[in-house]
């Protein structure tokens, strides 16, 4: 199969590396930016083009590795050219290929969303470490077992989802990924309140931070659950509900400690939560 790109930013950068040392045929790259996709093309041993419908000409799978924002774009100009029988692929993770690609069965073509679950963050060096990552793949079911396959060949494990469910698979990335941030951003700005420097909050929580994680790895969340919750310790909860300074900072607290609650129900099924729940049901005044 014959690979190309249009947009040589950092995915399509690490993508086609990954794939050219997997001893797939990177054909080469398009980019609005000449000078970017030169670049690919001599990081990747293929070719720099100067007309998106010479690349699409070459190729039977085009990569999209492109703004979420502009994917759409780009493919209806893409419908310009002769695209039956070739595979036209993004990578976004919350758009699935049939929105991406609207009116895409009418061009002959297949559409697929090929998704690494990974934060490609360097051009040169992220496809280290894109070898490892989990992939996960939806779009048209001619091919998609092929593309799963393909992907697994070269190292990463890989995922088939429902078109339907692809947004929520986004969501749930996001949360690992993202809104483990706000939380750690909570943690600090409460630690400032205590009177620690910002710097020597971070300091501070690094090992607990550092050390959770290897055991929600290692043990799942489940497993990993420690702290007042895990021990149904309820007065301790009441007690942090009392000193948050903000209606704000304890309904985020009350909030993430309600799913709390079931992973420690599930930890310890004999345990009666009953009055934990009466504390974590309470509204804010």
């Amino acid at each position: 199969m014959k690979i190309g790109f249009i947009g040589a930013g950092k995915v399509g950068f690490s993508l086609g590396k990954v794939f050219s040392e997997g001893g797939l045929q990177v054909i080469g790259y398009y980019s609005r930016h000449k000078e970017s996709a030169e670049a690919a093309a001599k990081f990747t041993e293929s070719k720099c083009y100067d007309d998106p419908g010479r690349l699409v000409a070459d190729c039977d799978a085009v990569f999209l590795t492109v703004p979420d924002g502009v994917i759409t774009e780009i493919f209806e100009k893409l419908k310009d050219y002769d695209l039956k029988g070739r595979q036209i692929c993004h990578c976004s993770g919350s758009m699935t290929a049939q929105k991406a690609f609207p009116g895409i069965g009418q061009t002959g073509a297949e559409g697929y969303s090929i998704h690494p679950l990974f934060p490609v963050s360097d051009r040169y060096a992220s496809y280290r470490e894109l070898k490892d990552a989990f992939f996960c793949i939806e779009g048209c079911e001619a091919h998609l077992n092929e593309w799963k396959e393909r992907l697994e060949a070269l190292g990463p494990q890989v995922q088939i989802i429902p078109s339907g469910r692809k947004v929520l698979y986004h969501a749930a990335c996001a949360i690992a990924s993202n809104l483990v941030c706000a939380l750690v951003q909570e943690s600090l700005d409460l630690l400032e309140d205590c009177g620690f420097s910002r710097a020597y909050a971070l300091e501070a929580i690094t090992p607990l931070l550092r050390s959770n994680m290897e055991h929600i790895i290692s043990e799942g969340p489940v497993g990993a659950l420690t702290g007042p919750m895990e021990r149904n310790d309820v007065g301790t909860v009441h007690s942090h509900l009392d000193a948050f300074p903000t209606v704000e900072d304890r309904e985020l607290y009350r909030t993430v400690s309600k799913k709390l609650l079931a992973a420690a129900q599930q930890k310890h099924p004999d345990t009666d939560y009953t009055e934990m729940k009466k504390v974590l049901g309470k509204e804010s005044e």
